[in-house]
């Protein structure tokens, strides 16, 4: 197919950055269920301590006032944050991807259709064909993000 705007798997390079294998590696860690048991651990331990001061100080207002709740809640707020920015990497580039094998598919359609067409001598499935090639490349005009349209 000629002009296509569309990036195909062939095109993408199989060279991945750091940031890129880390974001990875995070998602698959953050993704499993042990992750989420040390997590769902960690409030445990921090209610277990909140009940502990509690107990020791003999009132509520010991245990909200701590320096902990600071440190506990900025120390979530951090690790939220950045969490956030490596699964989204790891679903932007998963999104890419499937976008490229879907390129591919639909390209390698129309090259189907097209010799089809052009033994049987179709008109018909010639509008079928432009349609289609088309369609390779749509990400590029309903996407948002700039590097979609190169």
């Amino acid at each position: 197919m000629e002009d296509r705007a569309a990036l195909m798997p062939t095109d993408v390079s199989s060279r991945v950055g750091f940031f890129d294998r880390f974001a990875g590696r995070a998602s698959n860690l953050a993704s499993r269920a042990p992750f989420f048991a040390a997590c769902v651990l960690l409030v445990v331990v921090w209610l277990l301590q909140g009940v502990l001061v509690i107990l020791l100080n003999g009132d509520l207002a010991s245990f909200l006032d701590a320096k902990y709740q600071l440190e506990i809640n900025t120390t979530t707020t951090i690790v939220t944050f950045l969490l956030v920015a490596v699964l989204q990497n790891s679903q932007t580039r998963n999104d890419q991807a499937t976008q490229h094998k879907l390129n591919a598919i639909a390209d390698g359609l129309a090259d189907l259709m097209s010799n089809i067409a052009e033994v049987h001598d179709r008109d018909p499935l010639r509008n079928d064909i432009r349609e289609l090639q088309a369609a390779v490349g749509l990400e590029s005009k309903e996407g948002t993000s700039e590097n979609e349209a190169a």
